[in-house]
């Protein structure tokens, strides 16, 4: 497996395209409408967001989704504006579709939606249907990286990623890009992401893929506590890698849904990274769990534990925060065998063993702790499972951002 430049164009067979539709009122005029596309019909997968509150883009590609029988060659995106919890959102998201399908002369169903932004506020049809057709006349096979800056709100970088491999001889690749930094949990994300491959795949073992990889990535992701209204993974593989098709979880399945993890994961990786106000990524690694389950339990309690959060961003090594986080996970565990670590480029440090504190340097903690990538590693003692998730410190500059989101 190798590391690939491109994202979403990455694989054969796409384009994509970001343009300035008008949705952003800023001066630099940032993309704020992106489309990615495949002139093949692709099978389709998507994982939506759990919240009761679906947006309308949401609830379309919902429907698109069941009325094709899970077949796409369009996804188009915005950011700034959720189109969600206004009367006018439903229609709006269908315009979207309509008039891209128009323009690049397919069904209205083959295209799938996806939006991002404030929530609330009637997003203007107008100026996107303005811009489709600048939107459709910019696609390339070099397009990703606008598209990847087109769905950007609150992000402070664009986040691709993608990934080549073997498949019967054949090169294949996938690749994706992603959005979110606040808005994370306990599922997912306030996140648009679209993943694009090359290979052939059954359209059932797709969904399989993606609903199972999304369970060790994206839901294993914790910013802030909030689950947003429009989270949304669309997972698109178009055939054109000419393998043979794969039909069952055998050893093609396999390599594929490997090439999918390392996708997702790095993207869950740059999420996390770009959490809003983040001055550090923190990893939280637990081993030796009953099962995965319960070691993704523990593992997401400490990384969304705010008082951790708020430690690691003043580089305190407060452990007891940490085991309190395990003690309130909703798992059955026992506390008594349990061992503590943190370690980063500066190297480790252990400050908890059999469920009690360790004497440790202060200041060598500190050190390891000044870095901006943090390890706390948890061994369970309790069985042969890992799990690992994935956040960020909470910093002043969190309530800032969230402070004035709309303004």
């Amino acid at each position: 497996m190798n590391i690939i430049d491109g994202g979403v164009c990455a694989a054969k067979g796409y384009k994509a395209s970001g343009v300035y539709a008008g949705i952003k009122d800023n001066e630099a005029k940032k993309f704020d409408l992106g489309l990615v596309f495949t002139e093949i019909s692709a099978n389709a997968a998507a994982v939506f967001t759990t919240n009761k509150v679906k947006a309308a883009p949401v609830l379309i590609s919902m429907e698109h989704l069941s009325k094709t029988g899970k077949t796409a060659n369009a996804v188009i995106l915005n950011s700034k504006n959720a189109n969600a919890c206004v009367k006018d959102a439903p229609a709006t998201a269908k315009a979207m579709c309509s008039e891209t399908a128009k323009v690049l002369g397919i069904g209205t169903e083959n295209v799938l939606v996806c939006s991002t932004g404030v929530i609330g506020q009637s997003l203007p049809i107008d100026k996107i249907t303005a811009a489709v057709p600048k939107l459709v006349g910019k696609l390339s096979d070099k397009g990703n990286s606008d598209a990847a800056v087109a769905i950007m709100t609150t992000d402070t970088v664009k986040k691709e990623y993608a990934v080549s491999f073997e498949i019967d001889s054949k090169e294949c690749r996938i690749g994706g890009m992603a959005k979110g930094s606040g808005m994370i949990a306990p599922n997912m994300a306030t996140t648009i992401n679209v993943i694009t491959t090359d290979i052939k795949i059954d359209s059932d073992l797709l969904q399989t893929a993606l609903s199972d990889v999304t369970e060790k990535t994206y839901n294993c992701l914790y910013i802030d506590g909030d689950m947003s209204t429009n989270d949304t993974v669309i997972l698109l593989a178009n055939g054109s890698a000419d393998n043979e098709m794969i039909t069952e979880t055998d050893e093609d399945y396999n390599t594929f849904k490997k090439a999918l993890f390392e996708v997702m994961k790095n993207l869950t990786i740059m999420l996390a990274k770009d959490g809003e106000g983040a001055s550090k990524l923190l990893i939280a690694n637990v081993k030796n769990a009953p099962s995965f389950e319960v070691g993704k339990a523990v593992a997401k309690s400490i990384i969304g534990s705010d008082l951790l959060k708020c430690a690691m961003f003043g580089e305190d090594a407060n452990w007891g925060r940490i085991l309190c986080a395990i003690g309130y996970a909703p798992a059955d565990i026992e506390i008594a065998p349990i061992e503590i670590s943190f370690a980063s480029k500066k190297g480790s440090i252990d400050v908890c063993k059999n469920g009690e504190g360790l004497e440790f340097s202060e200041e060598k903690a500190a050190e390891i702790l000044s870095e901006d990538e943090i390890e706390i590693n948890v061994d369970l003692h309790q069985g042969g499972e890992s799990a690992t998730a994935w956040g960020c410190d909470l910093t002043y500059d969190y309530v800032k951002i969230n402070g004035d989101y709309r303004s």
